[in-house]
């Protein structure tokens, strides 16, 4: 396994990316939500006809046709993913009250069915309850029935993969996989369908031509990252934003392609990725630090013969044998190359 990994970013339409076919190995991204007010202009952006049944009141038209413009990135991501490649979407349906009326536009089945059309198969999805604060569980009319409505308190994570289950049959693959393992324990975390993660605040600074991004917590795509893919893998996000998903293939070993069409969150991008690999490091030092503490605590309930097999780089008890090789190497640094382009080394 490489000790260095590299990261670019293209600032194209992501409906036509700059990548060779089938060069992928796992999709993770957060698109713009059709039918959330914030996202109205870059839709229109796209395609005037969005504008025009808008204009006219057709909101069902204006919400197919949006969902026409992502199918148009989802059938470029199926040429870009390799067989055997999974894709993670996180996305959130919209409530929109519309000439008074209020409704719901449930974008992730919508995009289910237009992957399915495509030809991708899709796997169990996560949803994720995004932790809130808010005291008010209802919208509308309070305690008048029928008036009121539940408020929207998740969103999804769409996993599909395209053709058959990934293979790894030469012996430098299999050691490569052992070495990209998760613990036990974060196994049986990470692959519920239920995960409660708190949100990340989307407002950027005034001077991009979008104030907003489709940013999510480090920790969604961290986790997809190790769950769906091995290090040295290329991991695309075709609607990087701010370059969160791009952070996580750095902490995770894995090189990075970040696609987005507007050109001045290159800036942002930069920022937050350079200077970051204690910030990573620290978060790589908590996994290690937990199973640890999972180890002490189990031999408190269990006994101390509970643990049947041994990591030998971290000299600690683990649960299977599928852990016995797992690394989670720190990062040495993050440096710029060329413009829009970045690489990361490891220690060890």
């Amino acid at each position: 396994m490489s000790k260095s990994t590299s990261h670019k970013f293209l600032f194209q339409n992501a409906k036509h990316i700059a990548a060779d076919n089938e060069s992928v190995d796992l999709v993770v991204t957060s698109p713009p939500y059709p039918m959330i007010e914030m996202w109205d202009e870059v839709f229109f952006d796209q395609n005037k006809k969005i504008k025009k049944a808008f204009d006219q009141e057709n909101f069902s038209e204006a919400y197919e046709l949006m969902h026409k413009e992502m199918d148009l990135v989802w059938s470029e991501i199926f040429r870009l993913i390799k067989p055997g490649g999974i894709v993670c979407i996180n996305i959130g349906d919209a409530t929109r009250t519309l000439n008074k009326n209020f409704r719901l536009f449930p974008n992730h089945s919508r995009i289910i069915e237009g992957m399915l059309q495509l030809g991708f198969q899709n796997l169990p999805n996560i949803i994720w309850r995004k932790q809130t604060n808010a005291p008010n569980k209802f919208m509308g009319s309070g305690m008048l029935p029928p008036g009121a409505y539940v408020t929207l308190e998740h969103e999804f994570i769409l996993i599909f993969r395209k053709a058959e289950k990934r293979s790894f049959n030469k012996e430098q693959e299999k050691a490569n996989r052992q070495a990209s393992s998760y613990f036990w324990e974060e196994r049986n975390s990470w692959f519920s369908d239920l995960w409660d993660i708190k949100g990340t605040s989307q407002k950027l600074t005034k001077d991009l031509i979008r104030t907003r991004s489709a940013a999510y917590p480090f920790e969604v795509p961290y986790r997809l990252i190790n769950m769906f893919s091995v290090k040295g893998d290329v991991v695309l996000d075709p609607f990087v934003g701010t370059g969160t998903t791009t952070l996580a293939a750095i902490a995770t070993q894995r090189n990075s392609i970040g696609v987005d069409i507007d050109g001045n969150f290159i800036d942002v991008i930069t920022e937050q990725i350079l200077n970051k690999e204690e910030l990573l490091n620290n978060y790589i030092q908590a996994r290690i630090d937990n199973h640890r503490s999972f180890i002490t605590n189990r031999k408190l309930k269990k006994g101390g013969d509970c643990f049947k097999h041994y990591n030998n780089f971290y000299d600690f008890e683990v649960m299977t044998r599928q852990e016995k090789m797992l690394q989670l190497p720190k990062v040495k640094n993050i440096k710029p190359l060329k413009s829009n382009d970045f690489t990361a080394s490891y220690k060890g």
